[in-house]
């Protein structure tokens, strides 16, 4: 007995609900596989189940040996492979994982259609459009409100260390992507650069105040680029 409609899409609706809250928390800690990525993970699972659970219902029955919906789980680690080819590194960032995951997710389609689940083809298809077109603009503007900061220090010299960082910043520390130390114009000063990735406007006032409270900072300048 094969799920009502109502219920087959509420289902592939809860799980890119879910897959949004994991891909949200993912993107918060800058991992390279965000929002969109976990919804088309979390969507392509769920239809691949309900394949397996009900797509070959049909063919069952007393006289039958074989077991049809083991097709669905060698799609799924088939396609990995596939997958794996649209993801390449470069300049130490990932590329691709987004389209990985749509061939995989893909893949679940075409499970369902093949099997004659009409109605999960064409919902997924819907989700998994709204999740590529309709999100990318916001995920767009989520990114561009975390920008790179720049901050040029003067620090008393010998004091710039990674515990200072560390007691000013608390976890934003971990967001320092260069730290430069030179030599200061002025005698007893270091000359300190620090660049950091993807902060909000809120993070940035916060740590300029943070630095500035420090009695070993002397001086905290942004640098607009």
């Amino acid at each position: 007995m094969g799920l009502p409609h109502w219920e087959l899409i509420l289902r592939l609706l809860l799980a890119a609900g879910l897959g949004s809250v994991i891909g949200m928390e993912r993107e918060r800690l800058l991992w390279a596989a965000g929002l969109r990525t976990h919804m088309l993970v979390s969507v392509g699972a769920c239809l691949m189940i309900i394949v397996s659970a009900y797509g070959f219902n049909q063919v069952l029955g007393d006289h039958v040996v074989l077991d049809p919906s083991r097709v669905a789980a060698q799609v799924v680690s088939g396609v990995g492979f596939l997958g794996a080819g649209s993801i390449i590194l470069r300049n130490e960032a990932i590329k691709g994982l987004t389209t990985a995951a749509s061939v995989w997710a893909v893949a679940g389609i075409g499970l369902a259609a093949g099997a004659g689940l009409y109605t999960a083809a064409v919902a997924s298809t819907l989700i998994i459009l709204l999740i590529l077109a309709g999100l990318k603009p916001l995920e767009d503007r989520y990114r561009a409100s975390r920008t790179a900061l720049q901050l040029r220090l003067a620090v008393r010299q010998g004091e710039m260390s990674v515990g200072l960082l560390e007691k000013a910043l608390g976890t934003r520390a971990a967001r320092v992507k260069q730290l430069i130390v030179r030599n200061g114009l002025e005698e007893g000063r270091d000359e300190v650069t620090l660049i950091f990735i993807r902060l909000s406007q809120r993070d940035t006032l916060e740590i300029i105040r943070n630095l500035q409270a420090q009695d070993a900072v002397l001086d905290v300048a942004e640098i607009k680029n």
